[in-house]
């Protein structure tokens, strides 16, 4: 099992470069980030602690194909994976939904993973070849070249998927693996690995070669009662991108998570916080003492063949700057670190 931290780019720069040093001396696998508008610019960051870390990894996870160009993204990664020495990867998807519509983008009109297949393609080909002639649905190339090369022989490309099953198998078929976002149960990872393995049978593949991993909301201390209130004060907004699917296989009714959303919708976060129960938060993130995460990987994520916890750090600054919320007593992101270094990655790796 891979250890990875996925970072929401919004503390001050030199606290987020100052955790992905501490990330590298620990072990960690990779540093991942949205790129998203909402936060600050990944590539640029990354591009910094490329020069002051050693072994760690870089990349998106996820990368929109929709509002990031594809050839755009095949030449920033190449250019991250050549200032790493080749430590770069990337994961694509459509984007977030949420995103999207601030953007006056209908994604049920956009037939998302069929742009997704397309541009995992564009990306593909100009990591591999450098150049890219292509006339298809979504995008059109005429000669197109970059000199922007990567270091790796091949640049690991992922997807991201939530809703499945087709989404799961286009993952395990075209690319290098799958990061699945927000599930806690062991129904939700049987499902996805079950999707996965079928799109990489169907390739002539061995499934277990792939990166499947598990992006969870992850909070965890010493006082498992603060750091569960704090994963309660981001389920609701992060809960708000789980289609109505992947919320029933993780027992949760989606009617149930409604008002939240709702109340999250309408900018009323003190609201959407307040309705979301510490039973719903607990069933929708990994948090608790490191005991209490460790258990709940090695019963609901790991038995399903996941191999790579991503784990998308809640601390009290996150929450702060998300939601005004002051949670005292919530472990910061690098004591989190420390502790998944500690008491989780020995057990399972």
């Amino acid at each position: 099992m891979k250890f990875s931290y996925a970072l929401l780019p919004d503390y001050p720069l030199h606290e987020s470069l100052a955790s992905i040093r501490l990330a590298d001396d620990l072990g960690f696998h990779a540093c991942y980030a949205a790129d998203e508008t909402w936060h600050k610019d990944l590539w640029q960051l990354f591009a910094v602690a490329a020069g002051q870390t050693r072994r760690i990894r870089f990349g998106p996870s996820v990368s929109p194909v929709t509002l990031r160009e594809p050839s755009l993204i095949a030449q920033s990664l190449a250019t991250l994976d050549e200032l790493s020495g080749g430590r770069a990867e990337g994961v694509l998807s459509s984007g977030n939904f949420g995103l999207l519509a601030q953007y006056g983008m209908d994604w049920t009109k956009t037939r998302p993973l069929s742009r997704v297949k397309e541009g995992l393609h564009v990306v593909r080909t100009l990591l591999d070849s450098g150049a890219i002639t292509y006339d298809g649905e979504f995008f059109t190339y005429d000669g197109l070249f970059t000199f922007a090369r990567p270091v790796q022989e091949r640049l690991p490309l992922m997807l991201g998927a939530m809703r499945g099953p087709r989404s799961f198998e286009a993952a395990g078929e075209l690319s290098d693996g799958c990061h699945h976002a927000l599930s806690y149960t062991r129904e939700a990872y049987d499902y996805a690995v079950r999707h996965i393995r079928a799109g990489a049978e169907r390739a002539g593949k061995d499934w277990r070669d792939l990166d499947i991993g598990a992006w969870v909301v992850f909070a965890t201390g010493p006082d498992s009662a603060r750091a569960k209130e704090a994963a309660r004060s981001m389920v609701g907004i992060y809960a708000s991108s789980m289609p109505k699917e992947q919320l029933l296989r993780n027992g949760v009714d989606p009617q149930e998570l409604a008002p939240v959303i709702d109340a999250i919708a309408g900018g009323d976060l003190a609201r959407g916080i307040e309705l979301t129960s510490p039973c719903l938060a607990d069933r929708l993130s990994v948090s608790g003492t490191p005991e209490e995460c460790l258990e709940k990987i090695r019963r609901d994520i790991a038995p399903a063949g996941v191999n790579h916890m991503i784990c998308a750090i809640t601390d009290r600054g996150l929450v702060r700057a998300f939601t005004g919320r002051d949670l005292d007593q919530v472990a910061d992101v690098d004591t989190q670190l420390r502790l998944i270094h500690d008491h989780i990655m020995p057990a399972l790796t």
